[in-house]
């Protein structure tokens, strides 16, 4: 919903839900998301933040009988679409994922090709009142970015789908964003990483003169239009466990010029003091499914390991202290996880005290979608009580 001066649309992720195929995305916007807005926000007109893999928006952008009934339900129940999660391009659910959600990469026709339908649903069926946003990973994951040709790919793919976003905004008149995500153990994964990125590559005189040629713009009209379609997703999670400033790295990519397109509020496990018990008791978040990138602080040097299992190694090895962060998100409104664990919670009241204060974005959304694999120690409720929860502490922070 938009939470009002200023502040931005809020909702939640729906990639919490089931949703790997169009149909079990469209069986969680029916059972889940209305019962959401009933509760949080009866009367007020909510947000949706959709998750879409490559096969669901391959047929809702071929159907249009599918985004006329998508359009249906969300007018049914006064909510209206503002965001795409274009992350994980296949399953993301019940299965090992781990590295395997940044592929393909953007490197590839593939991962372009599925920008571009997501950008064609997102023209189609959100509201005219609002920019739509797709959100996109970190280009690929670091340990494949062998060479500087592997950086070009990436780069061309991405000018490509933006070519196709001013298009598109020119036969319909709707302004589609693409929002590339940093993420721990990626190309893109500091604040000073997309920075450096976007000012030498996507904002760089040659890609302002390959748009201009591609979208058939001039060269001003070019270089407006990069910084009107793309910029980034600000997870507060990933920078927090990289031990960034949140003020710090907002600041930076504001005075690079860098557009946060969402505001993501989302908690990782923080650890102190790492000891013996405290990684036999991490074992039980140690799930087959996602990566748990872990950043290690010890005797001021910063290591970072892809998994916790890399972690739990290295400690073994050397069992001094030192503190982690883990790429575990953990529901936002908790500060801690018991006698034994902490969270990034406190980079979350600072992003949103920053917020507040400057605006940063038009849409804030919160994104733990780890609800299947949490221990049980930590579900109270149903998922439903879950959301709301989240929802609420948030809109308790901004307003």
């Amino acid at each position: 919903m938009d939470l009002g001066g200023g502040l931005g649309h809020l909702t939640y992720s729906t990639l919490v839900h089931p949703g790997d195929t169009w149909d079990e995305m469209w069986a969680s916007l029916t059972r889940y998301v209305p019962a959401v807005k009933e509760r949080f926000a009866p009367d007020r007109r909510f947000g949706v933040s959709l998750r879409l893999s490559a096969k669901s928006a391959e047929r809702l952008a071929g159907s249009a009988e599918e985004r006329a009934r998508l359009k249906a339900l969300l007018d049914e129940h006064d909510m209206y679409l503002f965001t795409v999660n274009a992350f994980p391009y296949g399953p993301f659910k019940g299965q090992r994922v781990k590295e395997l959600v940044y592929e393909p990469d953007w490197r590839t026709d593939e991962r372009a090709g599925y920008s571009m339908q997501v950008a064609d649903v997102l023209a189609a069926v959100a509201p005219a009142d609002v920019a739509p946003s797709i959100q996109s990973p970190p280009l690929g994951f670091k340990p494949r970015v062998t060479g500087p040709d592997v950086v070009d790919a990436y780069t061309r793919q991405v000018l490509k789908t933006v070519a196709h976003l001013v298009k598109l905004r020119e036969r319909t008149g709707r302004t589609v964003t693409l929002a590339l995500e940093p993420e721990p153990s990626c190309f893109l994964e500091l604040s000073s990483e997309v920075v450096d990125y976007f000012e030498r590559h996507l904002y760089s005189d040659a890609s302002t003169a390959a748009l201009a040629k591609q979208a058939g713009l001039s060269e001003p009209q070019a270089h407006d239009a990069l910084r009107r379609h793309l910029g980034t997703v600000f997870d507060i999670c990933h920078q927090a466990v990289e031990y960034e400033s949140i003020a710090g790295a907002l600041g930076r990519l504001k005075r690079a010029g860098i557009p946060v397109f969402k505001l993501q509020a989302a908690a990782a496990i923080r650890i102190p003091e790492v000891t013996r018990e405290v990684v036999d008791a991490l074992r039980a978040y140690d799930d087959p499914v996602y990566l748990h990138q872990t950043v290690e602080l010890k005797n001021g040097r910063m290591s970072r390991f892809v998994d916790l299992q890399d972690a739990f190694a290295a400690f073994a090895q050397d069992p001094g202290p030192r503190e982690w962060r883990i790429h575990f998100h953990v529901p936002v409104f908790l500060e801690s996880l018991g006698p034994l664990f902490k969270t990034t919670r406190p980079a979350i009241e600072e992003a949103l005290r920053v917020h507040k204060a400057d605006p940063v974005s038009t849409q804030v959304e919160i994104e733990t979608y780890t609800w299947d694999v949490l221990p049980d120690s930590l579900k109270t409720g149903d998922i439903t009580d879950y959301v709301v929860r989240e929802l609420e502490w948030v809109r308790g922070e901004l307003v």
